[in-house]
């Protein structure tokens, strides 16, 4: 059954194409198109989701169907279909439709013949295996940088390079995530420090002001401890920065600088699991970034820590 009536409340206002896509309109270039629409679906509700949901899962279909046809297969309307491109950030459908179509054929040429989204079986031979993940893992991270804003990792790498004290907060697998940005930002003498107790890391955050600088790590961007530490970090002056999955989610609306992440969640990985090394590439990315803007300082600090840790490493051709 198409709604042509009934999803117009639904598809409206939902998702801000400015929020979906921080380096500007989504229709100025074809890079990372299904990554956008990846991270906007979870923002959308009703007819629009559906649509999304359908573009996601044959991307190709939907590069060759018509307007009509494609919100037939989605049970949606025409005028759904449209509502869901400008909130994709494209001018039509012609835009969306080729948009995905340049992108689709560029994974065929780049010999993308791996099926990602397949199920691993038990008795799946081990090289089917790592065909698998490193498929998954090399599209999150090139989607990952389509949707990343330089700028953004740019104020965030002045702010810190800036900073008196940084203050790193995440759960679970994001808090293991932040101990390698804090041992990172360590070594070149930022001082640095992560939390994964919400009263230890509230404590620490009540404790920073204006010129320090708080981390939220959450790639859904709806873990409440980590939300209320990045809250109460910049409720006392700090600047805030979110690195999250969702652009739309509460930890990307109360941060001051938002880094956007992408994942290729498969039948055999959970999203957030999946999204770790993208992750992982943004820190390294924004690490890389503050060392650049403190250099004298960085290197100094890296020989010295490298000095210090010499003597404990291994003689060549000492006996194991």
């Amino acid at each position: 059954m198409v709604d042509h009536e009934a999803d117009i409340s639904a598809g409206t206002a939902v998702v801000d194409a400015g929020a979906v896509d921080r380096r500007g309109a989504l229709g100025v270039a074809s890079d990372g198109v299904l990554a956008r629409v990846r991270a906007g679906a979870g923002e959308l509700t009703g007819a629009l989701r559906r649509v999304a949901e359908h573009v996601l899962s044959d991307p190709e279909a939907a590069a060759r169907a018509t307007i009509v046809e494609l919100a037939e297969r989605s049970g949606t309307s025409p005028a759904t279909i449209t509502r869901f491109c400008r909130a994709m950030g494209f001018e039509g459908y012609a835009d969306l439709r080729l948009g995905i179509a340049a992108e689709t054929g560029r994974v065929r040429s780049a010999g993308w013949t791996v099926d990602i989204g397949r199920e691993i079986q038990p008795s799946d031979p081990l090289s089917r295996v790592l065909d698998q993940i490193m498929a998954a893992d090399t599209r999150a991270m090139h989607d990952t940088a389509a949707l990343l804003d330089l700028a953004e990792v740019e104020r965030a790498a002045v702010a810190i390079a800036g900073a008196s004290r940084v203050n790193i907060f995440g759960a679970s697998g994001s808090a293991l995530v932040g101990e390698e940005m804090q041992f990172s930002l360590h070594r070149i003498g930022v001082a640095a420090w992560v939390w994964n107790d919400v009263h230890e890391g509230l404590a620490s955050a009540a404790l920073l002001r204006q010129g320090d600088v708080a981390l939220g790590i959450s790639h859904t961007g709806q873990t409440r401890e980590t939300i209320e530490m990045l809250a109460e970090a910049g409720s006392r002056g700090a600047t805030t920065v979110a690195l999250t999955g969702f652009p739309r989610s509460p930890l990307a609306e109360l941060a001051d600088i938002v880094l956007l992440t992408a994942s290729q969640a498969t039948t055999f990985r959970p999203d957030a699991l999946s999204a770790r090394h993208p992750q992982l590439v943004v820190l390294d990315l924004l690490y890389i970034a503050v060392a650049q803007r403190t250099h004298d300082r960085a290197h100094a600090a890296f020989r010295r820590t490298a000095q210090a840790v010499d003597g404990h490493k291994a003689a060549k051709g000492a006996a194991s």
